[in-house]
């Protein structure tokens, strides 16, 4: 039996919160994208939410939870859609939202607090240095920095950068075990794949290093298309167009745009299916021209509208905002994510999109996997059942399309990360009781686990 009042009182001098229903609203994230993890998952409630200043108090807190055997989870700003930042087992919920300081700005790199907002990251570093972050969510005006890299795998600037899973797109992290007397680890290099995308299932991180780029004033271009194939074609066409600086390109079947985007749909005609592209200002000239060439309707540019108020940047229509529009206005739908395997993606998204009609409509992310570009696919799903979604996955894989399933909640399961025997050797280490947001890392809960399947994962392993 937890002894959560003698908790409390061990940590009276940090800033906690037991009101019973905020504790509970800061022990969900975006899980309701999935009407899996909604069933599931909808009970799950922390003991106590403690919100550290800085890393000496998270180091208080998790020595007195390892005394006391109580769970901690990791919380950054909950913005993740698996249930990562969910406590499974109750207990302590570690807000990180308070460590946000930026902490120094240098050539090419930023040294941060885990809680700092991706967006407000940029305005500073832009603000200071003229550089700006290489990649972010599309939830980077309320996500933060270190539950990007915890529960993020890349996003706007992937179609540059490729994903967090790349050497390079971390500089370093530091972080915190959870054992009798925690230690302050220093990772970089491979070491880093430890914490990366682990849910905060083997360290806690207090601090973290980005790499930067030069920033520019980027331009939200909107071209439109007839046949949703042409969009596909232009957006492969635009990734691997090596002179043309974008940062954004994403190709949306009809209706979506019409149906989901209701601040841009005056833009769009009925039927056009759309490729958003992010462009820098001196490559909108090119752009241009490009376009000029093929089958799609420039609709859009924020460098020569009217009007903006009101309308947001393009990437607040993609990527997960793309399904969190649609479920403002749709609750009965939910997304997959899919991976179109160079070099034959193109062919890939007309079988699959063939084969489900509109139960599965299109939405693409080019992107550059294991250096080449290719697609991720979000498509939005009409959910009937538990088991046809399923049936769907299970289809996309049988056609050569990996799922990285975003209707599980473990690492594994989702297809997210290999948990090997590096990665469970550093969980035994960082982590000896398995306080850690327990119930997310199933190669720890069982011991016969198969980590070594030939299962496709985004992060691999470590051997």
């Amino acid at each position: 039996m937890r002894d959560i009042a003698a908790l409390k009182a061990a940590l009276a001098d940090l800033k906690i919160e037991d009101n019973p229903a905020l504790v509970k609203q800061k022990s969900r994230d975006f899980y309701w994208y999935s009407p899996v993890l909604k069933r599931q998952l909808d009970d799950v409630t922390a003991d106590l939410i403690v919100t550290p200043q800085d890393e000496a108090e998270v180091i208080h807190v998790v020595k007195t939870c390892y005394a006391m055997e109580i769970p901690v989870t990791v919380r950054g700003c909950g913005t993740g859609n698996y249930g990562q930042a969910m406590p499974l087992s109750g207990g302590v919920v570690l807000n990180l939202a308070e460590m946000n300081r930026v902490l120094e700005i240098g050539p090419g790199r930023v040294r941060c607090e885990p809680g700092a907002i991706i967006h407000r990251i940029d305005e500073q570093v832009r603000a200071e240095s003229g550089q700006e972050l290489r990649m972010f969510p599309s939830t980077a005006k309320t996500a933060s920095i270190g539950g990007f890299i915890a529960g993020g795998s890349g996003g706007v600037g992937s179609i540059r950068w490729g994903g967090l899973r790349d050497l390079g797109n971390v500089l370093r992290l530091r972080v915190v075990t959870m054992e009798e007397t925690p230690r302050v680890l220093e990772l970089d290099g491979w070491d880093l794949q430890k914490v990366s995308h682990a849910y905060g299932t083997n360290g806690i991180i207090t601090e973290v290093e980005m790499p930067l780029t030069a920033a520019y004033d980027w331009v939200d271009v909107i071209v439109g298309f007839d046949d949703f194939a042409d969009a596909a074609r232009y957006g492969n066409d635009i990734g691997t167009h090596d002179g043309l600086l974008v940062k954004l390109v994403s190709p949306i079947a009809a209706p979506i745009p019409q149906d989901y985007f209701l601040r841009h749909r005056k833009f769009v005609k009925d039927g056009q299916s759309v490729c958003l592209v992010m462009v820098a200002p001196h490559a909108v000239d090119p752009l241009m021209a490009f376009t000029a060439r093929g089958r799609g309707e420039v609709l859009f540019r924020s460098d020569t509208a009217e009007d903006l108020k009101g309308l947001p940047p393009a990437y607040e229509l993609s990527w997960n905002h793309t399904t969190l529009r649609g479920l403002r206005i749709d609750p009965d739908i939910t997304y997959l994510q899919v991976l179109y395997p160079f070099p034959d993606q193109l062919d890939l998204v007309d079988k699959v999109h063939a084969r489900f009609g509109d139960e599965v409509k299109a939405h693409l992310e080019f992107v550059r996997f294991d250096g080449n570009v290719t697609c991720f696919g979000l498509p939005i799903v009409r959910f009937t059942t538990e088991e046809r979604l399923e049936e769907i996955m299970r289809i996309h894989e049988e056609m050569g399309c990996p799922i990285f399933n975003p209707h599980r909640y473990t690492l594994e399961e989702g297809g997210m990360k290999q948990t090997d025997a590096v990665q469970l050797a550093f969980k035994r280490e960082a982590d000896p009781r398995g306080l850690l947001n327990p119930g997310k890392m199933i190669a720890w809960e069982e011991p016969d686990f198969d980590y070594a399947s030939n299962q496709t994962y985004l992060f691999p392993g470590l051997q």
